[in-house]
């Protein structure tokens, strides 16, 4: 089953946006058609913004129906342990951990809204796509 790492953003933007490729990258992980991968500075981050309550005004969910979104995510998610860190330089340093992860995890994809950052950094993975949530699922179709 193929491996990724389903970034921040695009967990807000699946629960914002009821029909957008976000939520449909979200879909395809709680189904288990994909694996997300999640290790300590992932979750913590998802955490932190489930919490961010001005984010979410006007949102669809109510904060507890997003934070059990969030576990039923974790539930079919696997818990990775980061042990190396590469220090990839990114743009934004603090998405290093979600490159790490995805090296760590062996994941095939990282799925984000911030393709940019991700694709200005030190060290090279060229095994790792970085793609948005359209892009991944534009390649998945038969």
């Amino acid at each position: 089953m193929q491996r990724v790492v389903i970034d921040t953003n695009v967990f807000v933007s699946a629960i914002k946006d009821t029909a957008g490729a976000a939520r449909h990258v979200l879909r395809l992980a709680l189904n288990g058609e994909i694996a997300p991968i999640f290790g300590n500075a992932l979750f913590c981050e998802h955490e932190d913004v489930l919490a961010r309550d001005a984010l979410w005004k006007g949102c669809p969910l109510e904060r507890g129906e997003r934070e059990a979104l969030l576990d039923a995510l974790m539930s079919v998610s696997l818990w990775i342990p980061v042990y190396f860190l590469w220090h990839p330089n990114l743009a934004d340093e603090g998405d290093n951990h979600v490159l790490e992860l995805a090296v760590a995890g062996g994941a095939e994809s990282i799925v984000t809204a911030n393709e940019r950052d991700f694709r200005r950094n030190s060290l090279h993975f060229p095994s790792i796509r970085i793609e948005s949530a359209g892009e991944f699922l534009e390649r998945r179709r038969p």
